[in-house]
């Protein structure tokens, strides 16, 4: 009984905002190193096209662009509708680290009218009074495919950035002494 009176609780609460933030320790890195690697994330590695917006400030270290996404709430007989979903990622470096955010989710519920967005939270509300949302759930569906849409870009960021190789050089050091 506990869980259905919980269970309740969570679907009458207002959607929070998607959002994925993290601040990574890189001792000694430098902040010019860990930006231009980012960087060359944000040019080459993102893949949430078409992209908008790529601001990158080398004085600042900090880089920001817009992605694009598709999430899919199902129609009132279980089919996927496709929508288009966009989300910021933003970078800031410091010499010994370096932050980012996945974030500022917006809806384009009209493929016909791009310009017209709508922040997801204001979309999940939007749904959540239809009357088919009992069956669907989609408020719920939407937000979820948005956090894991979230989580998927800061994984793929994170794997990047961990790659970087030392001292320019990338494999193990008997290797780079057999290969010369």
């Amino acid at each position: 009984m506990s869980s259905l009176a919980l269970s309740y609780t969570v679907r009458a609460q207002a959607p929070v905002p998607v959002s994925y933030t993290e601040q990574v320790a890189a001792e000694g890195a430098g902040r010019s190193a860990l930006y231009t690697r980012a960087l060359s994330w944000a040019e080459n590695k993102f893949v949430y096209a078409p992209t908008t917006a790529l601001v990158a400030d080398p004085t600042k270290s900090t880089i920001r662009v817009t992605g694009t996404g598709t999430l899919k709430p199902v129609d009132a007989r279980g089919q996927d509708q496709r929508l288009t979903v966009l989300f910021t990622f933003r970078f800031q470096a410091t010499d010994n680290g370096y932050s980012y955010q996945i974030g500022s989710f917006e809806v384009v519920p009209d493929p016909a009218s791009p310009s017209q967005k709508v922040p997801l939270e204001e979309y999940q509300a939007e749904l959540r009074t239809s009357r088919s949302n009992a069956k669907t759930f989609n408020d719920r569906r939407v937000g979820a495919q948005a956090t894991s849409l979230a989580s998927e870009a800061a994984m793929s960021f994170r794997s990047f950035m961990n790659s970087q190789p030392t001292n320019d050089h990338v494999g193990v050091a008997d290797e780079q002494v057999g290969a010369q």
